[in-house]
């Protein structure tokens, strides 16, 4: 299986899986209504503000160190068509060196979101491209000029001038879009030019590991290259979508394909317009989150695995300034809900900077909603270091063994701050030893670590880890949650108390 892009060149293999970043699929939203008879009306009104986009690109003998052929544009299995091109390029004898340069072509979809001629598509469809034509419904032929664009997402937004108001379709609300609603996809498949598929809305919040930003719609209605780029329209003619990818075998529709939701698209679209700079820029919220497993969620006393644990707070973030804190779990954000740790990323970058936000919270066994004001994520700062691995080191005899949980603690002393490069105002218990098969080792526990917290009450020496465990088994609780530090940062560790 496969996924592909819209532009040949441009492939990814997925896992196996071939993931084509370049077709286009279509959705559109149905409320609980029955088959239309006919879709004729909603295209006739829609295909206008649909484009195709063409693209030329100069490829030099050595760039990526590939024949020139595997830059060529992609047709249908057993064209007559692929075999001339690749005959015609790959000739026999001629190294790169004696190639001269060639210019390479690609298709895609477009569709119109402004009158003034401002055009959405995805950005692989012009990747790398010397020249952009946008061919509108009428066959007018206009030079197009890439006003912005979001590599993290693959959105592209383009410009053309007309000298006339052109007709342009609405965005729409993916969120409101049901598993199982009418979607419809316009498109350029195969560079043949308009063409519509309809299905459903197969599923949401899709993860295609293609970026940061991943939540993509599926849907069964028909992608296939040169589609990437078009939009996805609800049964109100609404764009819920910007078709982007499909899953296949062989590179053809088998009813599998992916769309960036309106949602996401808007907000990153509408940045990309502003005039200032045409760039996006992304909220932050100032929190490094970890995934609420079954064990935390017991803990925690949640109903079930969800929300976005907080591990811990940057120091005068947006976060700080609401008074959320590590331990808190946030289950919405903004008035929507956060199904899982994957999720909260993509909301807060969604939302407008300096903009205040309700976000709900659960907190010592109760829901709590606190007002953020959305910071401004600093692209530079966004990846934050790995936490660093402890060099092994062997326990102390005198350190009171912790049996329960596999974990050999102690005190922090001036020789131990020493030996595993604590900081001098450090506060907990340190681990000096795992058990090898414990609990604790297979969650990820090494030397070096401190524990801070156990049962989200601070901790300050072995004695009251053990006090904790006790009174956790008395409760009748089946785990108990730490809070670990290693290196600096901080994360959640929930640890089953019927094992060893």
């Amino acid at each position: 299986m496969s996924f592909f892009f819209s532009c040949p060149a441009r492939r990814a293999a997925v896992a196996g899986v071939l993931l084509i970043l370049a077709p286009a699929f279509g959705a559109a939203r149905a409320a609980a209504r029955p088959a239309p008879a006919s879709f004729a009306d909603l295209v006739d009104k829609l295909s206008p503000a649909v484009v195709n986009i063409s693209t030329i690109e100069t490829l030099k003998p050595e760039q990526g160190g590939n024949s020139p052929s595997s830059r060529l544009p992609q047709f249908p299995p057993g064209s007559p068509f692929d075999q001339f091109f690749h005959n015609f390029f790959d000739r026999p004898g001629q190294s790169q060196r004696e190639a001269a340069p060639r210019r390479a072509s690609s298709l895609g979809s477009g569709f119109i979101i402004d009158p003034r001629g401002f055009i959405v598509t995805n950005n692989h469809v012009i990747a790398g491209a010397d020249r952009i034509t946008v061919i509108l419904h009428d066959d007018t032929n206009l030079k197009a000029k890439v006003v912005g664009r979001d590599k993290k997402t693959d959105i592209a937004l383009l410009k053309v001038d007309a000298g006339r108001p052109l007709p342009a379709v609405a965005w729409g609300n993916s969120d409101a879009a049901r598993v199982g609603d009418w979607v419809l996809a316009i498109g350029n498949p195969f560079g043949l030019g308009g063409s519509v598929t309809a299905g459903i809305l197969s599923a949401r919040q899709r993860d295609i590991n293609s970026g940061p930003y991943d939540d993509f719609l599926q849907t069964d209605a028909a992608i296939n290259r040169g589609n990437s780029g078009g939009p996805m329209f609800n049964m109100n003619g609404h764009v819920i979508g910007i078709n982007t990818a499909i899953y296949s075998p062989s590179g053809g529709s088998i009813g599998i394909g992916f769309a960036i939701p309106s949602v996401l698209a808007r907000a990153v679209v509408g940045e990309l317009m502003n005039e200032r700079d045409h760039t996006v820029h992304r909220g932050w919220l100032g929190v490094r989150i970890q995934e609420v497993t079954p064990e935390i969620a017991e803990t925690l006393g949640l109903d079930k695995p969800r929300g976005a644990l907080v591990a811990s707070v940057a120091a005068k973030g947006p976060a700080a300034a609401a008074g959320i804190a590590a331990g808190d779990v946030i289950l919405e954000f903004d008035g929507r809900p956060v199904t899982d740790m994957r999720r909260l990323p993509q909301l807060v970058a969604e939302a407008p900077v300096e903009k205040r936000v309700a976000v709900g919270l659960w907190r010592k066994h109760a829901p709590l909603t606190l007002d953020v004001t959305v910071g401004r994520l600093d692209e530079k700062a966004e990846k934050l270091a790995s936490a660093l691995a402890a060099a092994p080191h062997r326990d102390q005899p005198q350190a009171p063994r912790v049996t329960a949980l596999g974990l050999t603690l102690s005190a922090i002393t001036p020789e131990l701050k020493t030996k595993f490069s604590l900081s001098g105002d450090a506060k907990g218990v340190v681990v000096v030893d795992v058990a090898k098969d414990s609990r604790a080792a297979t969650e990820g526990l090494r030397v070096g670590d401190v524990i801070m917290e156990a049962a989200q009450r601070e901790v300050a020496s072995p004695s009251d880890i053990v006090g904790r465990i006790a009174a956790a088994k008395k409760s009748g609780r089946k785990a108990i949650l730490l809070l670990v530090q290693r290196k600096g940062d901080l994360r959640f560790v929930a640890l089953r108390l019927d094992r060893g």
